[in-house]
């Protein structure tokens, strides 16, 4: 055997490529598995599988078939129960096959964190008819924002102001929620100061955190983010004492290990627990150039049961995303020598075989003296990018 463990990997988008990258470093062997071929994260591993996550019998095939030391998922959308079988079955599922259920629908893991836990979140209302929809709006209150229970990068979600605006809500949400659950959360709308991402690492030796992201949204969707987000000491230990508590309840009796992003709204001297994904997070493809181990080698490290520093540090870096305008199956990229002209910036392309109006098509990443500057020359960057379609 050449490789130090054999790794599944469900789903192959970016942030699966970043992984597969950090993992095979390390001496792993890679299955990339997704519903389309050639996924980014397809093009870096050792080996493909192309079939959709939510079909459970493929699912437990290809895993027969590999027999893989490590099941990591990287997407929300995968037969979870499927998953916890597995893991019955003596599996080691990436970081517990309870995790991947919880937070594969946003209303198992509100109701983890504000009704078992007892940490701080918005009013929410769960509803299934768009008369459940406005009784949970009557509930929270207007402005309030609507979302599937599941779904990914933020499609479905809009904020609405009246009661005039909730059927349309509704009708999004609908259209672009994922798997079988016709399901939305109602939720209060947090007039925060800031918003954060909160790297947590569970290894071996304990819980790490990363120095926190900041990131800016639209359309639901990360288009900026920077690190380190200045926040003051009280906050800062508010949100690692409830990410604490949430990780270690996902993670269990059992190993648990693995990077987890968790989303947190901060307003005055309140830390809100927003959402959790038990996986490397979008917004953290900044610290590909603000730790000297970003997010995915920590990832790996963990799982992999490898040493992870109790303490994590971050220079000032920022990252802004490179989107695409229309649809296409036939791209390329201008403007790299210029994107990459001002020094401290670098540059992800992610290899997407398609397009789609505002689809993320890389990222582009500076390091300044001060995260402000960083942002500045991230986005200034970004703009130089040309994604150039030939049909």
């Amino acid at each position: 055997m050449s490789h130090i463990a054999k790794i599944l990997l469900l789903g192959s988008g970016e942030l699966g490529r970043e992984f597969v990258i950090s993992a095979k470093r390390l001496g792993a062997y890679v299955i990339a598995c997704d519903a389309y071929d050639d996924a980014p994260a397809m093009q870096v591993a050792d080996a493909r599988e192309v079939f959709s996550m939510l079909d459970g019998e493929r699912l437990r095939s290809a895993v027969e078939a590999h027999r893989p030391d490590y099941i990591v998922p990287e997407i929300e959308a995968i037969r979870t129960e499927v998953l916890a079988e597995l893991e019955a079955e003596g599996f080691n599922i990436v970081p517990s096959a309870r995790a991947t259920q919880l937070t594969m629908n946003r209303d198992a893991i509100r109701d983890l964190a504000a009704q078992e836990l007892g940490l701080t979140t918005s009013r929410y209302r769960y509803a299934q008819t768009l008369e459940e929809v406005r009784a949970g709006a009557a509930y929270t209150g207007f402005p309030c924002v609507i979302k599937p229970v599941m779904s990914s990068s933020g499609k479905g979600q809009s904020t609405v102001s009246s009661e005039a605006e909730l059927e349309g809500a509704w009708d999004m949400a609908v259209a672009n929620m994922r798997g079988d659950r016709l399901r939305v959360i109602v939720e209060q709308f947090i007039d925060f100061d800031y918003e954060i991402t909160l790297l947590t690492v569970r290894h071996a030796a304990g819980i790490s955190f990363c120095p926190p992201i900041g990131h800016r949204q639209e359309r639901g969707d990360y288009q900026e983010s920077w690190q380190p987000m200045a926040m003051s000491d009280a906050a800062l230990v508010a949100a690692q004492d409830m990410a604490r508590k949430v990780v270690e309840n996902l993670g269990g009796a059992g190993r648990g290990f693995g990077l987890y992003g968790v989303e947190f709204f901060v307003k005055g001297g309140e830390v809100i627990f927003s959402e959790l994904s038990p996986r490397p997070h979008d917004t953290g493809m900044v610290t590909l150039v603000s730790q000297n181990l970003n997010e995915f080698d920590l990832h790996a490290r963990a799982i992999l049961g490898l040493p992870v520093p109790a303490e994590l540090r971050a220079r000032p870096s920022a990252s802004a995303v490179v989107l695409a305008d229309r649809d296409s199956d036939a791209l390329g990229y201008d403007g790299l020598a210029e994107a990459l002209g001002e020094p401290g910036t670098d540059l992800r392309i992610f290899g997407k075989p398609t397009s789609r109006p505002f689809r993320r098509m890389g990222v582009a990443l500076a390091t300044a003296s001060d995260t402000d500057e960083a942002r500045r020359k991230a986005k200034a960057s970004a703009d130089k990018v040309r994604i150039t379609y030939a049909r």
